[in-house]
């Protein structure tokens, strides 16, 4: 039985797509979420734990561009764990990237429910949220090269928008703002704040999110060895430059701890800046939904990927991997991720876990998923250069074995605080990733 299909997947996407894609996953993550690092931590607090999520994010993409353009395959983390450690490696990265890809979008959707809900009060944001699912979906299944021009125009407007913001409160910005109580509530550092920066881990992580979902569109990039590590490189430096622009002209506008506890920091910082009846107010809040929506039918594209990929190498039922006829797109991986989004959000005002309402905590799950495969993504790169010294490299990562290793001991130190501090979510991954890594262990058996 062949491997692939026999219609691949199109290879139509370039450089700039890529960027598109590679920012647009992400974005949404500097509109919202982020500034609840801020009650933990203080706005001195999180920028020190940003700071160090940052450079945590810059060595990896770094490093795992060389594993993306020596193996540029649709699976991404999946297929590299798999030619390091063999199949059992390969599942643990290919279902906690599929955690990592599935379970984000539920709670983006929701977001744009309520967004909605905010513009015209008769929206009901569960049905909104599912309406986005069933557009983005479907706009994936027409075709990549459709999805991703639509993913870059979404990107485009987002990044703008995010600069207009900064441009506008800039004049209002004191650093003595910023500063003020800084340590967790207190204007001095002292080891009592070290907690508060721990917790606030998965807030500066949501900065950053999901940036490696370039890899899965490897098999639909031309010449994916040039044109991702561009895609990549220049895709992390705009993430951090607008990351932290984002965070320090926010908090200096005005009293921070004013916007640290709620869904939509830019919006009400902005509000201190120019008032009420300012354009550029109005202009960020009806704007503000596309950062949101670049980063849900980013992700789409990527779980679709991932599920297809794990279907053609017999990890889940083949059928999964089937590409549309016409369109030669993974239509059914791509239904199949929507619909457990969809029952996911329905599910949010039934289901509670650890007190916090379902989407709240697969926002965790989704950054446990993202760790698991961070670990084992660097643990394949270390693994591959020994095992694989002739291995084609046409992107070497740079500072190695340094970087790597960095991102490495990074990703294992935020695993283990989320997970110290989310103990009965991080059960709730444990559990689902034996099922599902073992289900398809027992499925590879059955069809051997």
């Amino acid at each position: 039985m062949t491997q692939t299909p026999p219609t691949g997947l199109s290879q139509r996407l370039g450089a700039f797509h890529l960027w598109g894609i590679a920012v647009g996953l992400v974005i949404s993550g500097e509109y919202f979420g982020w500034s609840y690092g801020w009650a933990t931590a203080g706005t001195l607090g999180f920028l020190v734990t940003t700071a160090l999520v940052a450079a945590m994010y810059v060595a990896f993409i770094f490093s795992f561009t060389e594993l993306t353009t020596a193996i540029p395959q649709a699976g991404g983390p999946f297929a590299y764990a798999n030619r390091a450690f063999g199949p059992l490696g390969g599942a643990i990265a290919g279902f906690a990237t599929l955690v990592e890809f599935v379970f984000a979008p539920p709670a983006i959707a929701l977001a744009i429910g309520a967004y909605l809900k905010v513009q015209y009060p008769w929206v009901n944001p569960t049905q909104a949220a599912t309406v986005a699912y069933l557009v983005f979906v479907t706009l994936n299944i027409v075709g990549v090269h459709i999805a991703a021009t639509f993913e870059l125009f979404m990107t485009l407007l987002a990044v703008g928008e995010l600069l207009v913001f900064m441009a506008v409160v800039a004049p209002s910005f004191h650093w003595a703002n910023f500063v003020a109580g800084g340590w967790a509530g207190h204007d001095q550092f002292s080891p009592a704040a070290i907690g508060g920066m721990f917790a606030a881990l998965p807030f500066a992580i949501w900065f950053f999110l999901a940036i490696e979902g370039v890899a899965m569109a490897a098999e639909e990039a031309r010449d994916p060895r040039r044109t991702i590590p561009r895609a990549y490189i220049a895709g992390i430096l705009t993430l951090v430059a607008l990351a932290f622009g984002v965070m320090l002209l926010a908090g200096g506008s005005g009293d921070w701890t004013q916007i640290a506890n709620i869904n939509d920091p830019l919006p009400q910082a902005m509000r201190r800046s120019v008032g009420n009846s300012s354009g550029w107010l109005h202009m960020l809040v009806w704007l503000g939904m596309f950062g949101l929506i670049a980063s849900f039918h980013g992700i789409i594209m990527g779980y679709a990927r991932q599920i297809f990929a794990l279907a053609r190498a017999g990890f889940l039922p083949r059928g999964l991997a089937r590409l549309h006829p016409r369109f030669h797109t993974p239509d059914l991986a791509t239904i199949a991720g929507g619909v457990i989004g969809v029952a996911t959000i329905w599910s949010d005002n039934v289901v509670h876990i650890a007190g916090q309402s379902l989407t709240a905590s697969v926002v965790t799950l989704s950054a446990l998923g993202a760790l698991t495969m961070y670990i084992m993504a660097m643990a394949a790169l270390f693994r591959l250069r020994t095992i694989e010294p002739a291995l084609v490299r046409p992107f070497r990562a740079p500072l190695y074995p340094f970087a790597p290793a960095f991102a490495l001991v990074m990703a294992v130190i935020a695993l283990v605080m989320l997970a110290w501090n989310n103990v009965v979510i991080a059960g709730i991954f444990a559990g689902l990733m034996i099922a599902l890594v073992g289900g398809s262990m027992a499925l590879r058996r059955r069809e051997a």
